[in-house]
Order: C-alpha cells, then sequence, then structure tokens
C-alpha cells in the first residue's frame, strides 16, 4: 500500500513539474509576443465549417485575397501602408471575394476586419513565433466555425506550404531592422520539440510489479 502511495505522489510531483515548466515557457513567449507584434500584422482566414468543401473553399479564398493584396500593393509595403490598404479596400476585397465564391458554388458572405488575435506558436519556413496576441486582417467566412488559417502579412511570409517554405531574405532583414537583436535571434531559431516522458513507462511497469502477489516473507 505505500508503495502504491509513494508511486501516486510520484507521479504527482513529476506532472505539477512539468505544467510549471510549460507555463513559465509560455509565459516567455506570450511576453516575447508583445514586444513583436507592434512590427508584425497577421493574416487570418476562417472557414464556414469543418467539412472537406468549406475547408477546401477556405484555401481558395485565402489564395485569391492575398494575391490581390500583395499585387495590388506591390512589393515595398510598409506596415502602416498595409494596414491603410486593408482599412480603405475592406467592402472591395470582401466583394470580391463572395462573387469568387459565388462562381464556385457557394452563396457565403466574407467578412474583413483588423483585430487583436491570439495566436499558437507558428513556424513560417525557417523562422518560429511565439504564442500571443497580435493585430491580424481577420477574414471570416459564412458562420466561421471551421478550423482556421493563419499566416504573416507583414513582412510577407504568407506561403502555401509554410513547413517547407524558406523566409524571403528582405523580410527577415525588415525583422532584423525592426526587432531587438536578441527577439530576432530567437524567431531565427528553431525552437527544439519537446519529448516529454516523465519516465512513466518506467513508472507503470513499478506499478504493474506492485500488483503482483507478496509472498510470506514480503509482508
Amino acid at each position: 500500500m505505500k508503495q502504491k502511495r509513494d508511486l501516486f505522489l510520484c507521479i504527482t510531483c513529476l506532472l505539477l513539474a512539468l505544467l510549471f515548466s510549460m507555463s513559465k515557457e509560455r509565459g516567455a513567449e506570450e511576453a516575447m509576443a508583445a514586444r513583436i507584434a507592434p512590427e508584425i500584422l497577421r493574416f487570418h482566414v476562417l472557414a464556414n465549417s469543418d467539412s472537406t468543401e468549406d475547408q477546401n473553399l477556405k484555401l481558395k479564398v485565402r489564395t485569391l485575397l492575398l494575391n490581390t493584396i500583395y499585387e495590388e500593393m506591390g512589393e515595398n509595403a510598409s506596415l502602416e501602408e498595409t494596414k491603410k490598404y486593408v482599412r480603405s479596400h475592406k467592402d472591395s476585397l470582401e466583394k470580391k471575394a463572395e462573387m469568387y465564391m459565388k462562381t464556385l458554388g457557394y452563396d457565403y458572405p466574407a467578412h474583413m476586419e483588423l483585430a487583436n488575435t491570439y495566436f499558437p506558436t507558428k513556424t513560417y519556413g525557417d523562422m518560429v513565433f511565439p504564442c500571443g496576441t497580435y493585430e491580424a486582417v481577420r477574414v471570416k467566412i459564412g458562420e466561421g466555425k471551421g478550423r482556421n488559417w493563419w499566416c504573416v502579412l507583414y513582412p510577407p511570409l504568407c506561403f502555401v506550404d509554410s513547413s517547407y517554405a524558406v523566409v524571403p531574405d528582405t523580410s527577415k532583414e525588415i525583422l532584423r531592422e525592426s526587432l531587438d537583436p536578441s527577439d530576432y535571434l530567437k524567431l531565427s531559431t528553431e525552437n527544439p520539440k519537446i519529448h516529454v516522458r516523465l519516465k512513466l513507462v518506467d513508472l507503470l511497469k513499478k506499478q504493474e510489479e506492485l500488483k503482483e502477489p507478496i509472498s510470506e516473507n514480503q509482508k
């Protein structure tokens, strides 16, 4: 009985230590996000639902809007110019998205706004952006209840497949000039994946051993 109690206490302590470590790490990431967020504008698209059709439509609308924004703004737009473009072209971009969806057989409304949104830690090419609250161009398709898609609109880091893309040197230079050197270094260094084992396998084995019959000599 004592062995079971000790095992339970050991597992509890390990789990509490893990939760504390994760909380501390998340706090550090959110603090960094608060520092770099003023220099970044993200792009966030919410699908109508999680159906295969709506998810595919989300990606098509995403591509349409990104191509339109980058083509009309040009390659050298600043952060403020990008925000100004979105605000002044909001209605026309929404209408373009809706008309495009109608050609595909969907009668969904599209709503675009600039909003502060919480994002999880995300890798874009060879850069990692910490979790936290960022200003974003938020596009809601229909009811907006499906899985979303996001990228960094400024500096331009919006890739169709961000897992394999390489961040353009021009975008890296913008970040390098805008951010504190230590924060930029953290962005450009891939965060190591955390593999948590907690020796639970070993602990569970010990628990199984506890279930074995106890001989008279062990009592």
